[in-house]
């Protein structure tokens, strides 16, 4: 088992995002996203369209967010006529044969790589935090570009955090609505500085 397995990470949950399950064997996303998507309008506004539309993408929410099996996983719905804002993931990331001590100048070589999407070159500062010594990476790229050349841009905030010289931590926020921008920042930057890890 890798060591990060022996700790325990924690991060504060933002109040309008809802934990998406991505580390749970068995769970029929169908009925969960239903559960959730009633939590989220509340029994004021039970419109079975807005209902549905929103049970459709929590469910692709969690099913995404699976795939890259991070510890956790949060839908961020601060108004649910309007769905998802962003994604919010917390990965670990553990050192190996190639790179067998973790470093911040890792991390950021991780994070900060510029790709053939990206639609600016990344930012990258580095910062301290409870958890440790760490870099934050803000980044753009286009994504699903048509044959007119045209594409969606998804921006990122990211941090990579050196829990320790095996193992670090990628805290990852990720939105499409560009006039969110600065507060979505501001939201990676709260969410970071409550990440902790006990053993």
């Amino acid at each position: 088992m890798p060591e990060f397995a022996a700790s325990t990470v924690r991060m504060k949950v933002p109040e309008d995002a809802i934990s998406l399950p991505v580390r749970v064997a068995g769970v029929d996303l169908h009925g969960w996203a239903a559960e959730a998507a009633a939590r989220l309008v509340g029994p004021d506004d039970p419109d079975p369209k807005l209902l549905d539309a929103l049970a459709a993408e929590l469910r692709e929410a969690a099913a995404d967010s699976r795939e890259r099996g991070p510890i956790t996983a949060l839908s961020y719905v601060p108004e649910p006529r309007l769905g998802e804002l962003a994604r919010i993931e917390l990965s670990a990331l553990v050192a190996d044969d190639t790179y067998p001590t973790m470093t911040v100048e890792l991390l950021q070589r991780y994070l900060a790589a510029p790709t053939p999407v990206s639609y600016r070159p990344p930012e990258a500062e580095l910062r301290t935090l409870p958890a440790g010594p760490a870099v934050r990476v803000r980044h753009a790229y286009v994504q699903d570009v048509g044959r007119d050349g045209r594409g969606t841009v998804m921006e990122t905030c990211a941090y990579g955090i050196r829990a320790d010289e095996t193992w670090g931590l990628i805290l990852l926020t990720s939105w499409q609505a560009l006039a969110h921008t600065d507060a979505l920042c501001e939201l990676t930057d709260e969410l970071a500085r409550t990440v902790r890890v006990t053993a």
